[in-house]
């Protein structure tokens, strides 16, 4: 007998299991008291779905260190007939988190994409234009935004639109926190661990993207993802050959900052966070 059936036979029930589960139309969660004055991230969404799948630091911010989270809908997807019910779906999860909401334009900004940057500039300067008038409206101490190498053509065009920005952009400086979906960052410098109750709120809120998980339900393989990354945070972040943490569930990013020109790494070497520690003590 292999003793390691069961294990994969429970593990592919749990997602089976999962499939049962209501998508969307939950109460919204509990919101701490956010101030006036509180700190704003801004996470820049390629898609609508990219705040869930990807906000698990910015749900730590708001709920541990009382911050003002705000997702930018930077497209609403590329499919004309799914562009409004992609923002209602949207709504429904950025209220369910507690997530504040800024639209780009009616529709979402078409054609964010490496190509649109190289081939039709005026385009291009017209879409970053708005990324830097909502960068000045809301003076950000953090930023979220995909890494370079996200793959997709959207997450890579994201990334290059808010860096581009960020120099349109007068008197900003903040942090930049790149983050990883489609394609795996080479260097990454931190690891967050997610607890169980965070990451289930993460996938109930990933369910509320209806239209998208009916087709595809990649919220339930959430838990694989963030366990896989522990795998290879231990090492890419830890160091190779380091002593992983114990963590079971957790997300790789780039923390950076940007010094109103460039951007300029401060972590020497790699840092975890664990779900014990005050997010807020990674920004002071």
């Amino acid at each position: 007998m292999n003793p390691y059936t069961k294990l994969v036979a429970d593990a592919a029930a749990v997602v089976t299991e999962g499939r049962s589960l209501p998508l969307g139309g939950l109460p919204s969660l509990s919101r701490p008291e956010i101030s006036a004055n509180a700190p704003k991230a801004l996470f820049f969404s390629p898609h609508p779905d990219d705040e869930t799948i990807a906000g698990g630091l910015a749900l730590r911010l708001m709920r541990e260190a009382k911050w003002n989270i705000i997702n930018v809908a930077v497209t609403q997807g590329s499919l004309e007939e799914r562009k409004a019910p992609r923002l209602e779906e949207l709504r429904a999860a950025c209220n369910y988190l507690g997530f504040g909401l800024e639209t780009t334009a009616p529709g979402g900004l078409d054609g964010v994409r490496p190509a649109t940057r190289a081939k039709d500039p005026g385009a291009w300067a017209h879409k970053v234009e708005i990324i830097a008038a909502l960068l000045e409206k809301h003076q950000p101490k953090l930023i979220f935004c995909p890494h370079q190498l996200d793959w997709n053509q959207t997450h890579i065009g994201t990334h290059l639109l808010v860096i581009d920005a960020l120099k349109l952009a007068k008197n900003i400086r903040c942090d930049v926190v790149e983050t990883e979906f489609w394609g795996q960052m080479q260097s990454p410098n931190l690891m967050v661990e997610y607890s169980a109750a965070d990451l289930a709120d993460l996938m109930a809120a990933t369910s509320f993207h209806v239209g998208e998980v009916k087709r595809n339900p990649y919220h339930l393989l959430l838990p694989a993802w963030m366990q896989d990354n522990v795998r290879r945070g231990a090492e890419l972040v830890g160091g190779q050959g380091g002593a992983a943490p114990t963590f079971m569930f957790a997300q790789i990013f780039r923390a950076q900052k940007w010094d109103g020109a460039e951007l300029q790494h401060y972590y020497a070497g790699g840092r975890f966070l664990s779900e014990s520690v005050n997010a807020g003590t990674l920004f002071p």
